[in-house]
């Protein structure tokens, strides 16, 4: 099996939304994030992806999520892999789909979306809303300013309950 590299995540949060914006109207739309198993694999052509997601199926220890919206489950806006510690989850990695990257991106708040949700299940799994992963040095600043998350040492990165909370606030009303 091939090793993923281990370069630290380079995610850009766009904006805070309530869910994702279509960025040529602001319309928002709802959203569902579910849990890809293996049997789904083909959901996922690589040639679409900057990470390898079939590889990061493969690993037991890993849970890889996709984030569609309410009204098309087929069209996957984004994917995150997430690892359930002894006392917190560690996201692995974070990947907005092509369409929803740089200057000329169809829908904003997808990452934000998918790390509101990995707070959601810190909170959900006992863990108090603790989430930790690592950056890339040079997003660090962002991840502080937007996420509200803290720079722990190295490229690794907290989010501390309080700031999990207003992620999950944000992305799953009650």
């Amino acid at each position: 099996m091939e090793k993923i590299k281990k370069a630290g995540l380079d995610f850009i949060i766009d904006k805070l939304t309530n869910s994702i914006e279509l960025v040529a109207t602001d319309e928002s739309f709802d959203t569902v994030v579910t849990r890809v198993v293996w049997p789904e694999r083909k959901q996922i052509k690589n040639i679409e992806w900057q990470f390898k997601w079939h590889e990061e199926l493969k690993q037991h220890d890993r849970e890889v999520y996709k984030l569609t919206t309410s009204n098309n489950s087929t069209v996957i806006h984004g994917l995150l892999s997430i690892t359930e510690k002894s006392d917190h989850i560690f996201m692995n990695l974070i990947e907005n789909a092509k369409f929803n990257k740089g200057r000329n991106k169809v829908f904003r708040g997808v990452a934000a979306n998918l790390v509101a949700f990995s707070c959601k299940c810190s909170f959900d799994r006992g863990y108090g809303g603790f989430l930790a992963f690592d950056a890339k040095t040079v997003l660090i600043r962002h991840y502080e300013e937007t996420l509200k998350a803290e720079h722990f040492g190295g490229r690794r990165m907290i989010i501390y309950p309080p700031a999990a909370l207003r992620l999950v606030d944000q992305y799953f009303k009650k």
